[in-house]
C-alpha cells in the first residue's frame, strides 16, 4: 500500500524516476487550464454568458468576497488570483479521489511543501509592493531589533505547519479509506471516501484563508511615519484631513 504517490513510481530511467505526484500535478494543471479557457473562450463583451461562464463567475466572486472579508474593502484585490488559484488546485485535487486510480497531489508531503514555500513567499513579495523594502522589514525591528529572529521563526514555524496539516489530513483520509475496503463491506468505505471529499475541501478553504491572513498581515506592515505620509499625501494641500 502505498501511503504518500511519492511511493507510486509509474516510470524509471536511470536515476530519474516518475512518479504518481509528479503525474497527476502535471494533470490537474492541465485540467484546471482547460476547465479555464472552456468557460472563457466565448466571452464577448456585452453578450450573455454561458453555463460555465457563469460557474466561473460565481467561483471568482466567491473567492473574491472571502477575500475582501479577510483583507478589507479596498485591500488584497492584487491576492485575489494567487489565493484564488490555491484553493482551486487543492480543492479539485482532493476531489478528485472519487475517480478510480486517482492519487491527490496533496497527499504528498513535498507538494504540500512547495504550496506552503510559495505562500511563504507570496508574503514579503505583496507586502513590500504594497508598502516597500523599508515599511515591510520595519515589521520585524517591532517593538525592538532583538525580536526579529522571533519573527523570523515564526513565519518559518507556519509554513511548516501549513505543509504539515494539509499533507496529514489528505494522507491519513486516503489511507484510512483505503485500510475500510480491506476489512469492511462497501457501505462503511462509501460513507467515508464522502466524509473524505467534505474533508478536502475544508482543508482547501483552510489552506487558502491561512494564506491570505498571513498575505493581509504582510500587506498592513507597514511603518507610522509611512502611514501618515501617505494619509498627508492624500489631504487637499490647506483643507482639513478628513472627506
Amino acid at each position: 500500500m502505498e501511503i504518500t504517490p511519492d511511493h507510486l513510481v509509474l516510470l524509471r530511467w536511470g536515476l530519474f524516476n516518475l512518479n504518481a505526484t509528479i503525474v497527476y500535478t502535471w494533470a490537474l494543471m492541465l485540467l484546471l487550464a482547460a476547465a479555464a479557457w472552456l468557460g472563457t473562450r466565448h466571452i464577448r463583451p456585452g453578450a450573455p454568458g454561458g453555463r460555465w461562464q457563469n460557474v466561473l463567475e460565481a467561483v471568482v466572486l466567491t473567492i473574491r468576497g472571502q477575500v475582501r472579508e479577510i483583507s478589507g474593502q479596498d485591500n488584497g484585490a492584487e491576492c485575489i488570483p494567487f489565493v484564488g488559484t490555491l484553493f482551486l488546485f487543492i480543492a479539485v485535487s482532493n476531489t478528485l479521489e472519487v475517480v478510480p486510480g486517482w492519487h491527490p497531489p496533496t497527499g504528498s508531503l513535498s507538494t504540500t511543501t512547495a504550496l506552503a514555500v510559495c505562500v511563504a513567499v507570496s508574503v514579503p513579495i505583496f507586502g513590500i509592493r504594497r508598502s516597500g523594502l523599508k515599511g515591510y522589514l520595519h515589521h520585524y525591528l517591532t517593538p525592538n531589533f532583538l525580536l526579529a529572529p522571533i519573527h523570523l521563526m515564526s513565519e518559518f514555524t507556519r509554513t511548516v505547519a501549513l505543509a504539515a496539516r494539509l499533507f496529514g489530513n489528505i494522507m491519513s483520509g486516503s489511507l484510512l479509506v483505503a485500510l475500510l475496503l480491506s476489512i469492511t463491506p462497501f457501505f462503511v468505505p462509501v460513507t467515508m471516501q464522502v466524509l473524505g471529499l467534505l474533508i478536502g475541501l475544508i482543508q482547501a478553504y483552510i489552506f487558502s484563508i491561512l494564506a491570505m491572513v498571513y498575505i493581509a498581515a504582510g500587506l498592513r506592515r507597514q511603518s507610522g511615519p509611512e502611514v501618515a505620509a501617505n494619509d498627508a499625501d492624500r489631504t487637499p494641500s490647506g483643507g482639513p484631513a478628513h472627506g
